[in-house]
Parts: structure tokens; sequence; C-alpha cells
């Protein structure tokens, strides 16, 4: 299914009436999906008529042919682990785990470069609407985590969960804060019956939790929760080469 001009011209004056901007139609391929994203990104929760969302869908779904699903059944685990490198959002499994903010609800910033932002992207205004009607007026506590549908992303669920945020060295609360990110979003995959579920790098980056020792921790989490769940199967997705690095060196891997 490849994603056609029509399709975009309709997204970009449909999501610019519902966000209340007037924009023009760009030239380029690139441009007009930058600005479909980034419109996506500022909408709010809000209903959207059967023919965006039939128009919504087929356009991410041109937008993953592109990209390529990867399915993690082709994957090599051993003990149950796999290390893969590469955009979380092409993985066809169970569940993807969201590093997100208190609200919930996405990242605001048009385009912006967090997983937050990316898996929104992705899956289409319909996350966002879900997440907000889950949420309500509350604020999801820090080391917890959520499930949501997945929408036009490969996978079957996302897993929303508050990583700690970190100022200078992680103290002892912000690393069993990380530990309890893992361990949630673990006993949620258990508890609906998952067997694969990727993890992104929670808490690194924007958040600044040390890679190497929020490795080391997401590391020890799963490793103690296969043990007495060997059904499960569990991905460490990471986008960076040293992160990728780190954790070969902790798993042991080649």
């Amino acid at each position: 299914m490849s994603v056609t001009l029509d399709d975009e011209k309709f997204l970009i004056r449909a999501l610019s009436e519902d966000v209340g901007v007037s924009v023009g139609i760009p030239g380029t391929d690139s441009e007009r999906r930058r600005l479909i994203r980034s419109l996506m990104n500022i909408r709010g929760p809000m209903p959207a008529s059967d023919d965006v969302l039939e128009v919504q869908d087929r356009y991410l779904s041109g937008l993953l042919e592109e990209k390529g699903v990867v399915d993690v059944d082709g994957f090599e685990f051993d003990d149950g682990i796999c290390v893969w490198q590469g955009d979380i959002t092409r993985l066809r499994c169970d569940a993807i785990v969201n590093a997100a903010n208190s609200g919930m609800l996405g990242c605001f910033v048009p385009c912006h470069g967090c997983i937050d932002n990316a898996i929104h992207s992705a899956a289409g205004i319909q996350l966002r609407s879900e997440c907000a009607a889950m949420m309500g007026t509350s604020k999801e506590p820090t080391g917890q985590a959520r499930i949501t549908s997945a929408y036009n992303l490969p996978c079957r669920h996302v897993i929303h969960t508050v990583g700690p945020i970190v100022s200078g060295s992680p103290t002892a609360h912000d690393e069993a804060m990380l530990r309890s990110c893992y361990r949630s979003c673990l006993e949620l995959t258990y508890r609906h019956g998952l067997e694969t579920v990727a993890f992104c790098c929670i808490s690194t980056g924007k958040f600044h939790f040390p890679n190497r020792r929020a490795a080391e921790i997401a590391v020890d989490e799963v490793r103690g929760f296969l043990d007495g769940n060997e059904r499960m199967r569990v991905v460490f997705d990471v986008f960076k080469d040293d992160d990728l690095r780190i954790y070969r060196e902790i798993l042991g891997r080649p």
C-alpha cells in the first residue's frame, strides 16, 4: 500500500482544521510528511471522523510498508533475551515499551526525537485519545506502567512507563524507580498473557540516566523475571551504537 498525494493533502487539511491553523501544502514528499507528523503531534485528544481515521490508517500503513516490518519471531534468543538495533516502531511482537512522560499523552513537540513521539506518530491519533480516556486528569507515577492498543503499529500493544528523570548521578531512589519500570512492564506483559515484549532504553537520553547503569538494571530485572517465566521472550531494542555495545558486553554476547 503506497502513500498517495491525495491522502497527504486530505490529512494536512483535516489535521490543520483540528488544531486551528492555516497551512499550505508543501511541494515535496519529505516536507508533507513532516507537516503531517507535526500536526498529529500538536493535535490534542479529540474525536475524529471515520473518513479521517480511514485515510490516516492507510497513510500510516504506507509509511510502515516503506520502512518494513521486522518480526521478532525471526530473532535468535539466548535465555529468552535478544538485543536488536533499530526502529522499535517496526517490530512485530506482542508489545513494545514506550518511555512516556507523566501525562501519558505522548509528546506534543512537533517531530521531536524522543521515543514517545516516534511511537505516537506511528500508531496514529487514536493512541493519544485512548491514553486520555485512560488517564483522565491524573498523572502516572514514576515506576508504574499502563497498557494500550497499538493501532497502526505492527505490534499488538504498547506498554507505557514513566522512568525517573536524573539530575547528576542517579540516587538509590532513581535506581529503584528504574527497576520498578522494568518490573511493572514485565508483570503487565505476563498478566495479559503476552509472550514477546521489546524494551527501549528507559530513562536514558533526555531523562539523563547513565546508559551503562540503566542497562545493568534492565538486564538484572529481566533475567530475574524470566527465571520463573520461561515462555516469555524479551528484546532489548537499542538505537545508538554505544547502547548496542553496552548491552552486548553486559549479556556476554559477541
